[in-house]
């Protein structure tokens, strides 16, 4: 399995604290099964982004675990003004190890109105956004037409892990299933934070989606398509997702998520 949003550097966000965690972090994913991780600290205004501070601290990780674990740079990326221009001038400093695909976190609350403009902007400069956990952005949940557009555009959509076990409620949970059914994701990832309430752990989620949605589809969400986007190549084609391109998928406007796939 390999694992492109993973918090996974320390002491530079909210993620690892120290060398010792980020060991210990290390040390789960690879019990897990986790051969690959593109370690992605935040890209905002609570802390400082630096690309080469960045590849000092994954080149001392990297050299404490030798062949057992695989990293690479990314970042999760603010969607603010001045990083929407940075990224646009300078996107190898964000996108996952300087390739084309960029991890995009939306605020809690408030997505931009010309958000849409700037993703066609990305686009246009060869960079394909991956739109983070939108089963755990309240916004999103109530504006399910927003992915919709999005995904029309070629955004490509990630659930975390821990969404499908319950980790982060009842809600998350039904959501991220319900985007699965529709096949809606293009894949996993743990969001790894820390080795207790957000440990780096993808294998139950790869059984989850096995059990429920069969080994093939397991395999893309969590292997196939990671892969493609650590290494920057073009993902192989994906299941047609649903309502994404049917006239039907432009009626719901004030409807919540769950409502808008209860018409399945």
């Amino acid at each position: 399995m390999i694992d492109v949003h993973h918090h996974l550097l320390y002491g530079l966000d909210d993620g690892a604290v120290d060398l010792e965690t980020s060991l210990q972090m290390a040390k789960i994913a690879i019990d897990d099964g986790i051969t690959h991780v593109a370690c992605t600290p935040h890209a905002n205004s609570d802390y400082n982004f630096s690309p080469e501070e960045n590849a000092k601290r994954l080149a001392v990780l990297q050299e404490k675990l030798g062949e057992r674990l695989t990293l690479g740079l990314g970042c999760d990326f603010h969607l603010s003004y001045d990083n929407i221009d940075d990224a646009l001038k300078h996107p190898g400093k964000y996108t996952i190890n300087g390739k084309q695909y960029l991890l995009v976190e939306f605020p809690d609350f408030g997505i931009p109105q010309n958000i849409s403009s700037s993703f066609y902007e990305m686009s246009v400069a060869g960079i394909v956004p991956i739109l983070t956990h939108p089963e755990r952005n309240l916004t999103l949940m109530q504006k399910p037409e927003k992915l919709i557009e999005w995904i029309r555009m070629g955004c490509l959509v990630q659930v975390t892990a821990g969404s499908l076990l319950g980790r982060f409620g009842k809600g998350p949970q039904r959501i991220a299933e319900q985007l699965l059914a529709s096949r809606w994701v293009h894949l996993l990832a743990t969001d790894a934070h820390n080795v207790t309430s957000r440990p780096p752990v993808m294998s139950k989620a790869f059984d989850a989606v096995s059990n429920k949605f069969g080994q093939e589809e397991a395999e893309r969400l969590c292997v196939q398509n990671p892969r493609a986007i650590f290494y920057g190549e073009a993902l192989a084609e994906q299941p047609q997702p649903e309502k994404i391109y049917e006239e039907e998928a432009d009626a719901p406007k004030r409807r919540g998520l769950l409502s808008f796939f209860s018409r399945r």
